[in-house]
Parts: C-alpha cells; structure tokens; sequence
C-alpha cells in the first residue's frame, strides 16, 4: 500500500481507541458541552451552568460529561456540592492531530 507524506497505516488498537473518542464527540450535546466548557469565565464550567444552558436535566447532562470523561477530554472536581468541568486542550489537540495523519490533506 502506497504511502503518502510520510503517514502510516492506523494500527487496530489505535483504530479503536480513536473511534471511542470520535464516538463521544459525535453527539451534538457533548460537542455543545464542549463548547460550553471552552467558553466559560476561566475555562472551567459547573454542572449546574451547562444543565441551565442547554435546558436540560442534570442527570441527562452528567451522563453525557462521563462519556466525555471517559475517552479524557473533560478532567472534572468536585467543589462543595458541585462538579467542575475543564478540557483537557492536549487531548482535543490529539483529536485533530491524529485525524490529519491518519487521513492526510492532499
């Protein structure tokens, strides 16, 4: 198989690990979340902020930062009785980074 700008082909693990992470992200109310979280006063976000912005319930909101926890995008602490979300940026970065060499531009 003809390679191209130096790029090599995907191996099965990291096929599957990129496809969990690409699997999280490919949910219209996680990328909101994201977006919600990247955009907050100190780029840091709490439960109760993203339930209120998004109109919807808490536990619906919780579910969907523990998929986003689970591949590592968002780290989150606990604060009193409240979680705070931040984006873990190296790992965003890697998203990008690992699509361009798996399917390079030409």
């Amino acid at each position: 198989m003809p390679q191209h700008d130096g790029a090599i082909p995907l191996a099965r693990g990291d096929a599957e690990a990129l496809a969990t992470t690409l699997n999280a992200v490919a949910d219209p109310t996680r990328l909101q979340l994201l977006s919600l979280i990247a955009t907050s006063p100190g780029g840091e976000a709490c439960v109760c902020d993203l339930s209120g912005s998004l109109g919807l319930r808490q536990p619906t909101i919780s579910h969907h930062l523990k998929v986003l926890i689970d591949v590592g995008l968002p780290t989150r602490e606990e604060r009193g009785t409240w979680d705070w979300y931040t984006l873990v940026h190296d790992r965003l970065g890697l998203v990008g980074t690992i699509l361009n060499t798996v399917i390079p531009a030409r």
